[in-house]
């Protein structure tokens, strides 16, 4: 795929250079129409100030700021092994030289992304939704697309174009507001020191490009997303053998009607299906003579291509291999896709047989590993209901809401402390019940820590102490 990398490279250069001077044009218009010729030089310089500061956050923490958006919390081996023999087994078979981080959603709108300016720093999100919806085969076919961003080094460009984007929504944003409230009276001002038509033409124009700015920097984000989603098929279908998984995963995902709470319009072209896209679409076998339908059909606003296209080529593969995935995009698109120096160097694969597994989760289990994940802490009452209590509750006991218990919240203890002039930090202490919740997954236990963390137990989990990830105190485990 080197050769898709490397045109990648150049749409990128060409689409990073266009939303800059978008970017640069809007400081510079908004700061002539507000202060005349001397405010476009102000005007370009807040642009360039906007410009820096976003790509000082791309060069160290983009993708950080990206997953604190969407509400995404960063997992453990232990919190879902399956989740990441998944993830590990198409890092495998794509050859990739790093293990993504994995991070949950608590959403039940399945989707997934994945991001990152540096391979060290790639992480890949999925939801909760996604992991009791889809089953094994699906997941993979989801998780191998979203390998196969990271292994086109899609992720970079994809990270980078959000951060401009955003950076040209909030000075369209800090443009129209100004104006709003100062362009009547230097408007005023301009007429009484003559010139007034052409400052007037100038305000016009200012606030038509604050406007139309974000939407061409959309245009050409969203452009360059497109084909990147149909690279990303191929390359999932030739990771997992099994085109079957990825289309029926997008069926499934493009179906669910569930409406998002965790994306918004810089970061919906990341996703696998846009979270945006409304009502899902029907089966693909009862699509038109076309193939689409008025719900799929491509505009310029798309940030991805038709749903149904992208099922109906992963369904037309004869084998697993790029090749395969070529002869299908040509004939549903009449057009090549994948580079001929690839294609020559390509093994055929056939596809695999169907795997017989489940989703690795149950919806309760989904649920139970985000609130884990979003440090939420679990007492079990004997009248059979699990409460999820979140960080911050002040409280030593809690009242079970079914039978009426005042049930203590497990906490860490004062160890014995040595007699010494000044015993801080004092040694903190646990002792395991050797009970978990019986609903969902056995063997999970929480406690609070002194500092009021919440500090969770493996069901494997079998060293003398734990550190707390809030005070960084060595907890004691008995």
């Amino acid at each position: 795929m080197w050769e898709a990398i490397r045109a990648n490279r150049r749409r990128s250069a060409v689409l990073i250079t266009g939303m800059a001077l978008v970017l640069f044009a809007l400081g510079a218009l908004g700061g002539n129409a507000l202060a005349g010729p001397d405010g476009a030089i102000i005007g370009l310089g807040v642009a360039l100030i906007i410009w820096g500061v976003q790509l000082a956050i791309y060069a160290t923490n983009a993708e950080a700021v990206l997953l604190t958006g969407v509400f995404a919390k960063e997992l453990k081996r232990e919190d879902s092994p399956q989740l990441f023999n998944v993830v590990e087994e198409m890092k495998i078979a794509a050859g990739l030289p790093f293990m993504p981080r994995i991070h949950l959603i608590d959403d039940p709108a399945p989707n997934a992304f994945a991001v990152g300016n540096k391979p060290d720093h790639s992480a890949i999100c999925v939801t909760t939704g996604l992991l009791h919806r889809l089953n094994r085969d699906e997941l993979q076919g989801v998780i191998a697309h979203e390998i196969g961003h990271l292994k086109n080094r899609d992720v970079q460009f994809m990270t980078l174009a959000a951060v401009m984007l955003g950076s040209i929504v909030i000075l369209s944003d800090v443009v129209l507001r100004t104006m709003r409230f100062g362009g009547r009276s230097r408007r005023r001002d301009d007429e009484r020191a003559g010139g007034g038509q052409l400052q007037l033409i100038l305000f016009v124009v200012a606030i038509l490009f604050a406007i139309l700015g974000p939407v061409m920097a959309q245009l050409l984000y969203f452009a360059c997303s497109r084909k990147r989603e149909y690279l990303a098929d191929a390359s999932g279908a030739q990771f997992t053998r099994y085109p079957e998984g990825l289309a029926s995963a997008l069926e499934k995902i493009s179906q669910a009607q569930i409406a998002p709470t965790f994306a918004n319009k810089a970061t919906a072209p990341l996703f696998i299906i846009n979270p945006f896209s409304g009502t899902g679409v029907p089966p693909v076998q009862s699509q038109a003579t076309n193939g689409r339908d008025a719900r799929s059909t491509f505009s310029l606003f798309s940030t991805h291509p038709p749903t149904a296209e992208r099922i109906r080529i992963l369904r037309g593969m004869t084998g697993a291999a790029l090749a395969d995935y070529e002869a299908a995009y040509r004939q549903a698109k009449g057009t090549g896709l994948i580079g001929t120096q690839t294609l020559s160097a390509d093994q055929p694969q056939p596809v695999r047989a169907a795997s017989a597994d489940e989703p690795i989760k149950t919806r309760q289990q989904a649920r139970d590993l985000s609130y884990r994940a979003h440090g939420y802490l679990t007492v079990h009452c004997n009248c059979g209901l699990d409460i999820s209590i979140p960080e911050g509750y002040e409280q030593d006991t809690i009242r079970c809401i079914r039978c009426g218990r005042v049930l203590p919240i497990p906490a860490a203890s004062v160890a014995v402390q040595s007699q010494t002039a000044n015993p801080e930090p004092r040694t903190m202490q646990y002792t395991r019940t050797g009970t978990g919740s019986p609903r969902s997954e056995r063997g999970w236990e929480s406690f609070r820590c002194e500092c009021g963390r919440t500090v969770q137990l493996s069901p494997s989990f079998n060293a003398p102490h734990i550190r707390c990830t809030g005070c960084g105190r060595d907890i004691q485990i008995s």
